[in-house]
């Protein structure tokens, strides 16, 4: 029945969702975060070799530096995207950088390894600033082309920061008498980059609705950090993989997992919608997802301790100084860059199946050289920009395609889908080459034999490879329709 008596509505003008900002301030601000981040995530490198000395742990235990950072990103990435679409994304990244500024603070300030790992911890929610600057842009313009150019800007700062951080952290290291100046770069960066972007970038009057749904949050997080708890430490002494705390976390986690899934299913609004994963290309995408970040940030530490290991004094190695060892991984970074912003360009051309396949073989490619050029460093370096070229591929391709399956109210949370399945994806890789070096290492010896590297780098080639095959089944399809 209707109420004829109701005066019409008088009709209002329209907000303008987007204050006015100057796109170059808009792209300078998202870039100057985004080096940031890579700041933050590449600073450690060049002197991970000397805090084995410094802190008094082995080689393998520096691995749960990658473990401790991936988890808390885990964690933090799903619940900061859902807030960027529900509360604004400016609002959200503003204490995005207040939380990764803590963390680097407490890095800093660390003297000891279990101070190292708390910062590292609340460093970990730099992994929400990728899907909520996604969230900013694509609110400036629906169109795929720019989304897609945007995210490629991203890639290429991100890696940027990354060179950053390398080359800055082992000045320090070099100029400086103090083993531990270099803890303050990334606290440095973050602070630049929030005073920066406090007020420049744009934020959006438009909310979707709904909530946050903090239940489905934490079971998400108790899951998985249980299972990735329990694939990081089997194996380990007094974590063997039938003792009762490793078969309790992989369990449990498991058990957990799908208590997850079941209530995620029957939640209006869940945190993540799980039906998403019943269609093909975002069941595959995801996969993908995992395959090329397990090789890449499982590697992060084998790597630059490599590099740093003398053949003189532990039998083989370069025996890089903190500085080199940050010129030495530039290959691998500029190449990853160039791999990120040629994407575009060779999906255009080739299509995103072909696409995704050639990053994942070109990356199996350049760890089959690595492991077997790693005597010589010339060819050892070949191998990682080798590498680096594949995996900017499947930078862009697979952030591109995760964002493409989502309406743009839904933006920062199809990002951070996959930002949280590249975190899952290391995490994975990172336990997986503790695992190894743990094995690998004499009781009483802070580094590992030779094996731990060649049987690292050709695992993460087997995983390459699957990954490739896993591509083939990617369907090209038409990006998923925006809704009002």
């Amino acid at each position: 029945m209707t109420d004829t008596a109701a005066p019409p509505a008088t009709p209002r003008t329209p907000r303008s969702p987007i204050r006015p900002t100057p796109a170059v301030a808009v792209l300078a601000s998202v870039m100057l975060v985004e080096l940031s981040s890579g700041i933050t995530q590449g600073f450690l490198s060049p002197i991970l070799r000397g805090l084995t000395d410094t802190l008094k742990v082995s080689a393998a235990d520096l691995n749960w530096i990658s473990i401790a950072n991936l988890l808390s990103s885990v964690a933090f990435t799903p619940v900061l995207s859902r807030m960027g679409d529900l509360y604004g994304h400016r609002r959200t990244l503003r204490w995005n950088l207040a939380i990764v500024l803590l963390g680097s603070v407490l890095v800093g300030v660390s003297r000891d390894f279990s101070t190292l790992l708390a910062g590292q911890v609340l460093q970990g929610a730099f992994a929400g600033f990728f899907p909520l600057l996604v969230g900013i842009l694509r609110n400036r313009s629906g169109r795929a082309a720019e989304s897609r150019k945007g995210i490629s800007v991203m890639v290429a700062a991100l890696v940027g920061g990354l060179a950053l951080g390398l080359v800055t952290s082992g000045l320090v290291a070099r100029s400086v008498d103090s083993p531990t100046a270099a803890l303050w770069v990334p606290a440095v960066a973050t602070s630049i980059a929030l005073a920066v972007s406090w007020r420049l970038l744009p934020e959006s009057d438009h909310r979707p609705g709904g909530r946050i749904d903090w239940t489905g949050g934490i079971l998400l997080c108790v899951g998985l950090l249980a299972v990735m708890l329990g694939l990081g430490l089997g194996g380990t002494p007094g974590w063997e993989w039938s003792s009762p705390r490793t078969l309790a976390c992989l369990i449990g986690g498991a058990v957990v997992t799908a208590i997850w899934v079941r209530v995620e299913l029957r939640t209006d609004d869940p945190m993540i919608d799980v039906r998403m994963f019943r269609r093909r290309n975002v069941a595959v995408v995801s996969l993908v997802t995992l395959t090329f970040t397990f090789c890449m940030l499982g590697l992060q530490v084998a790597n630059p301790v490599f590099l740093g290991t003398s053949t003189a004094r532990d039998g083989y190695g370069p025996g890089l100084d903190p500085f080199a060892i940050a010129l030495a991984m530039l290959p691998n970074l500029l190449a990853l860059a160039a791999g990120a912003l040629a994407a575009p360009a060779v999906a255009r051309a080739l299509s995103d199946r072909l696409t995704l396949v050639c990053g994942c073989l070109l990356m199996a490619l350049g760890y089959v050289v690595s492991a077997l050029c790693h005597t010589d460093l010339a060819g050892f370096l070949a191998g990682t920009a080798v590498a680096g070229l594949g995996t900017g591929f499947m930078q862009h391709s697979t952030r591109t395609l995760a964002v493409e399956s989502v309406p743009h109210d839904r933006t920062a949370v199809g990002s951070g889908i996959n930002e949280l399945l590249i975190n899952v994806g290391g995490s994975l890789g990172a336990a997986a080459v503790l695992t190894v070096f743990a094995h690998h290492t004499a009781a009483g010896r802070p580094l590992p034999a030779l094996g731990a590297y060649t049987t690292s780098w050709t695992l993460c080639a087997v995983v390459s490879v699957a990954g490739a095959a896993l591509a083939l089944l990617y369907r090209t399809n038409q990006p998923a329709k925006d809704h009002a």
